[in-house]
């Protein structure tokens, strides 16, 4: 028997076990592997784990998406989460692309995934909370926001949580240094059933300019942190 001769839910099954490279690749062959890999219901599930990752076509955002990764850690991706006047031009201009890519596919996320249940970011320097409101907004039964050293994250995010995450039952911000003691106390008064966990959040140093005569021994804290 040929794969071709299989039924849909015989082929969606096949189609599972496979990362979203091998499901491209497969797609490629035939009309019918193709209708296959645009099936939504092929796509409850993404992790990523490079920013580059997020610009492929190997992958279908729809509303079948109920849980989604997005975590990197590579050395060049820590440039990310400095501060930017800790920056020099080459820096900015990487980072500068990470963030169009980053919001651009988020966006899209808002506007093709209203049923996601759960989000984890990890590592993504560039994700704001403006980006964190318009999620809350459009995913209306989100449950679960798990946020790691997501640098550009404020109290902002804890605001919108309290405003718009009526279905979220656990909030993680860890290592999320611009989150403040204040906001996390405001948070745990308003949604005293949201399971909130902000490990080191509010210990870290914020971000902020410094003096010039302190610059130095600041920016080495903060690399030391990073």
């Amino acid at each position: 028997m040929h794969i071709t001769q299989l039924n849909r839910e015989c082929l969606l099954h096949l189609f599972s076990f496979l990362d979203k490279n091998s499901r491209k690749n497969l797609a490629k062959t035939c009309h019918k592997l193709l209708e296959v890999f645009e099936d939504p219901l092929l796509w409850p599930l993404l992790n990523f784990h490079s920013p580059v990752e997020l610009k492929k076509d190997n992958f279908l955002l729809g509303p079948a998406l109920k849980y989604l990764s997005i975590c990197w850690y590579s050395e060049r991706v820590k440039v990310c989460n400095i501060e930017d006047w800790m920056k020099n031009s080459f820096q900015r201009d990487f980072c500068n692309r990470h963030e169009n890519t980053v919001r651009d596919f988020l966006l899209q996320v808002c506007n093709r995934c209203p049923n996601l249940l759960s989000l984890t970011l990890s590592g993504c320097g560039h994700v704001t909370d403006d980006s964190i409101l318009l999620l809350l907004r459009s995913c209306p039964k989100l449950r679960t926001l798990k946020l790691e050293n997501c640098a550009r994250i404020t109290d902002g995010t804890l605001r919108a949580v309290t405003l718009h995450g009526g279905a979220l039952h656990t909030l993680h911000v860890d290592f999320c240094r611009n989150i403040t003691q204040a906001g996390l106390q405001t948070l745990r008064e308003q949604c005293p059933s949201v399971m909130l966990r902000a490990d080191r959040s509010a210990s870290m140093i914020p971000d902020s300019q410094p003096d010039k005569k302190l610059m130095p021994e600041r920016a080495s804290r903060k690399l030391v942190q990073l």
